[in-house]
């Protein structure tokens, strides 16, 4: 009977380190995209950017560009794990400054 309970909490313990991890991955992966999107945008790739970000991003982000004047802002948002880790979100986000024209 403890070898069963044992087990048991062994294996809910293992199942949430490996979404721990994953989660993590995905937050890396999060602000990898938008930091390459933001500066696509500074070079004038905006079209590139979004589709860079929605490769480089987990499944399932919302990605938002903004551009004010010579400003750029990338927010990225996801749910970690494909949903495994329930009322975690995350969100990345990148500031960048438009590149002259030369």
């Amino acid at each position: 009977m403890e070898a069963a309970i044992a087990l048991a909490a062994f294996v809910i313990f293992l199942s949430m380190a490996l979404s721990g991890l994953a989660a993590v991955v995905d937050h890396v992966r999060c602000i990898d995209a938008a930091r390459e999107a933001a500066r696509l945008v500074a070079r004038g790739e905006a079209e590139q950017a979004k589709v860079a970000a929605a490769r480089i991003a987990p499944d399932g982000a919302e990605i938002t560009i903004n551009t004010e004047g010579e400003h750029i802002e990338v927010d990225i948002h996801a749910v970690p794990a494909g949903g495994l880790l329930p009322g975690i979100r995350l969100h990345a986000e990148a500031f960048a400054v438009r590149e002259p024209d030369g």
